[in-house]
């Protein structure tokens, strides 16, 4: 049953919450890659670029368009797993809430 004296404790604590999902998944990297591993690309969980290598073999003047759709490719790959990993936290979440598990 719902106590209207708890909100504030219970808005805290939400509060609370959501600090400690910000920082883990910042401390969260996920990486994508193309080209058989040429090029990788390494992103936290807000989405951030953390890294990004690119072997030397596909690095090529006469031919940028390559380089460009494996770097794109690589980050689309890391971009997915990255809401895989937000996914996953929001249901770890919601159980340390004690919703049901199907909301995510």
């Amino acid at each position: 049953m719902f106590d209207p004296s708890k909100l504030s404790e219970m808005m805290q604590q939400a509060q609370q919450m959501q600090e400690r999902m910000q920082r883990d998944l910042r401390d969260k990297t996920v990486e994508g890659q193309a080209g058989g591993g040429m090029v990788k690309v390494a992103v936290n969980g807000l989405y951030e670029v953390t890294k990004v290598s690119i072997d030397k073999r596909v690095i090529d003047p006469a031919d940028p368009t390559m380089l460009e759709d494996l770097v794109r490719a690589a980050v689309g790959q890391a971009l997915a797993r990255v809401e895989e990993v937000r996914m996953e936290n929001a249901r770890s979440m919601a159980g340390a809430m004690g919703l049901p598990g199907g909301m995510f």
